[in-house]
């Protein structure tokens, strides 16, 4: 069976160095808020092209971090994608704030650009662009918008570790940025973990202080903070994990465009390549109109594929107040996508059968109906 998603084969080959580091935290005595949370801090500001990062638990508390900072007023509004990771409209509602919801373009399944404007009224707040899949969103649009209707723009980019738009990296096209280190993450920990990227002075500070109950200095709080350390374990490991990304990335485009090269099958449709910026391919998702057949096929050929995500926030039982609402792209989107393995330990010859193995299946499905012969 080919694995969707290979952990302990992904971080083989730094078993070594993360044992090294696990073995220094342990030896130090200091294990929160240390050397070693500093040291990436600024290595992931440096990688990012921003001034500041403050490392958290983990990418929800990153992003409510974020909205909590700004501190808008109860019920102010915030532009959010309909597809998304209910993780992202969490992070909304948890500070009182109310989403809105925008429909992707269908090309990217990051939100439409066009369709914001329509939706923008005097409680609108701030913009939420999550860069899903590890591509970003569109965002030279998005910025005119903010800067029209005085409006902040916050990135989710908990699948964009190394995404490019304009020149730019994921976590500098904002007033602030949220990531996520979960481990299945392309820059990924042993555990939980997360940052806030910005290039606000005042707002870094700030998140810094929420993180920590609301103190910058013990035991006096300036703040009503909450406790959300990034670990000096997980930040060491983030450290040496760091080093590679930029490698693994690389790989992740490579089998990418040779996913796009050569599945050649009229019932798939492949993502979107034709844009300004450069992919992180945290994940490749396909389409399929008949997904659940398609999904056992693959399985019943030693293919693991999943569904990132099967359900989208507004018809999910948490959000009963928003089922009733008709988001059709959104939800097409949903009952479609099929997310296929890709990532740095996949190898050629891997690669190689899945491409074969769903070229195979159009021969296979037409046979069944007639269409092919087998001559």
């Amino acid at each position: 069976m080919i694995p969707h998603l290979d952990l302990k084969q992904i971080n083989r080959p730094y078993q070594a160095e993360i044992a090294e580091a696990m073995q220094r935290v342990a030896e130090s005595g200091w294990y929160v808020l240390g050397k070693e949370v500093a040291a990436f801090e600024q290595s992931w500001a440096a990688y990012c092209g921003v001034s500041h990062c403050i490392g958290v638990a983990n990418g929800l508390n990153a992003l409510e971090l974020i909205f909590k900072a700004f501190d808008f007023p109860e019920g102010s509004e915030v532009i959010v994608p309909a597809n998304t990771y209910i993780a992202s409209i969490l992070s909304v509602t948890s500070l009182g704030l109310k989403p809105v919801w925008v429909e992707p373009d269908p090309k990217t399944f990051n939100i439409d650009p066009k369709k914001i404007e329509r939706k923008i009224t005097p409680k609108t707040k701030a913009i939420l662009a999550v860069h899903l899949y590890g591509k970003c969103c569109t965002m030279k649009p998005i910025w005119e918008l903010a800067q029209t209707y005085g409006l902040k723009i916050i990135e989710d980019a908990a699948q964009a570790h190394g995404a490019t738009y304009a020149g730019l990296k994921a976590g500098n096209l904002s007033d602030a940025a949220a990531f996520s280190f979960y481990p299945t993450k392309n820059l990924g920990a042993l555990g939980d973990a997360g940052a806030v990227t910005t290039n606000n002075a005042e707002l870094a500070r700030k998140i810094s202080s929420l993180r920590n109950y609301g103190s910058t200095i013990k035991y006096y709080n300036d703040h009503v903070g909450t406790n959300s350390r990034l670990d000096e374990l997980q930040a060491a490991i983030l450290n040496v994990k760091l080093r590679y990304l930029d490698a693994e990335n690389i790989r992740r485009r490579e089998l990418a465009r040779y996913f796009l090269s050569e599945i050649k099958n009229p019932d798939l449709i492949l993502p979107n390549l034709k844009t300004l910026y450069e992919d992180a391919w945290h994940l490749f998702v396909v389409r399929h109109p008949k997904r659940e057949e398609f999904i056992d096929y693959l399985m019943d050929n030693g293919i693991q594929a999943t569904v990132h995500y099967p359900v989208p926030p507004h018809k999910q039982r948490a959000y009963a107040e928003y089922n009733h609402l008709s988001l059709p792209i959104t939800e097409q989107i949903h009952n479609e996508v099929v997310s296929l393995p890709l990532h740095p330990a996949l190898t050629n010859e891997e690669a190689a059968y899945i491409v074969q193995t769903i070229n195979q299946s159009v021969l296979q499905s037409h046979a069944a109906v007639g269409y092919y012969s087998g001559v």
